[in-house]
């Protein structure tokens, strides 16, 4: 029996699985976020990109998923000086549960050691004296900090412990807020690269009986407060137009820097990268030499940042798009 003909072979063709992509908008500016307990900063600045719908977005340094507060989100231009805040100091309220020590150093960890807890405010008092000021601090092992391109809490979750160098740090304040035994309430300002993990444990040991932090929360980043900050569900509560008012001006990340205002021409020479001699220029009001913010007069558009030599130079350092 002879094999039915078939006719000849056609390619089907594919049918779209999923819809066109969306387009994204050119937003710019600062979102004052308050993350809650649960999601890492990456989680929280992704989901803030969705509900702006934005092209292009950045944070300014984590939080841990256990804290919360303060996460400042850049959109657009302002992911120019998304960096600038990473040397910011930092305010924060903590929560020391003492007598329980945990492998990490807050709540997520397991707790490996407990101790009886028989302390005074006297005591409490005094041990807090011991760290104000400058201080040398290990990084812990369940931190983001790499080696050999590995984070450390790779190493500490595989039971791997390494040797970290000390680092640097201040705490410029550390207030007692409460005590309630076992918990020790504390407000901390400090400088970069200082982890309130490690200062609880080592507050605990000091005061001979361990800890960890039961809670963190951030209240401050440079000149940002928390106070008009807006959670996730706010924001994704709000129409898209008013999503995109609760945006900070870029700006706002660069208002601990003197102000330099530009007439049309020097600004235009300006965003074309070139050093400018204001010295020399009638109307321009110059402030002490260092980092500088520069507008347009005319219509006060930011252009960028600079610094500014004692001799009246300015050199352009990050410009912002203006779209002239």
């Amino acid at each position: 029996m002879k094999p039915t003909p078939r006719g000849p072979r056609t390619r089907k063709n594919k049918v779209a699985s999923s819809s066109p992509k969306k387009l994204r908008l050119p937003v710019h500016g600062v979102l004052l976020l308050d993350k809650s307990v649960g999601h890492s900063s990456n989680d929280a600045l992704i989901m803030a990109k969705r509900l702006l719908n934005a092209q292009k977005a950045g944070h300014t340094g984590t939080l841990d998923p256990f804290a919360t507060g303060l996460l400042p989100l850049c959109f657009g231009e302002a992911t120019k000086f998304a960096g600038d805040l990473l040397d910011a100091d930092k305010t924060y309220d903590t929560e020391v549960h003492l007598g329980l020590t945990s492998d990490t150093g807050d709540t997520e960890g397991a707790i490996i050691r407990e101790s009886a807890v028989d302390v005074s405010l006297a005591q409490i008092e005094d041990v807090l004296s011991r760290f104000r000021g400058p201080l040398m601090q290990i990084p812990p092992m369940y931190s983001a900090l790499k080696r050999d391109g590995k984070p450390l809490y790779e190493y500490a979750r595989a039971g791997i412990t390494l040797e970290r160098e000390a680092r640097a740090v201040t705490i410029y304040r550390l207030e007692l807020l409460g005590y309630e035994a076992p918990f020790l309430r504390l407000r901390v300002s400090c400088s970069k690269g200082t982890y309130i993990r490690v200062l609880g444990e080592e507050i605990g040991n000091a005061l001979g009986c361990g800890g960890h932090l039961r809670a963190l929360r951030r209240i401050q980043v440079g000149d940002l407060l928390l106070d008009g900050a807006m959670t996730l569900d706010a924001l994704s509560a709000l129409e898209m137009p008013q999503r995109l008012a609760s945006l900070a001006p870029v700006d706002a990340l660069l208002r601990s820097f003197a102000e330099v205002s530009l007439n049309d021409d020097l600004a235009k020479r300006f965003l074309h990268g070139q050093r400018l001699a204001l010295a020399k220029e009638s109307g321009v009001t110059l402030p002490q030499g260092g980092r500088v913010r520069v507008y347009r007069q005319s219509d006060a558009q930011l252009l960028g940042t600079a610094q500014l030599a004692d001799y009246g130079v300015l050199a352009p350092e990050r410009l912002v798009s203006t779209g002239d």
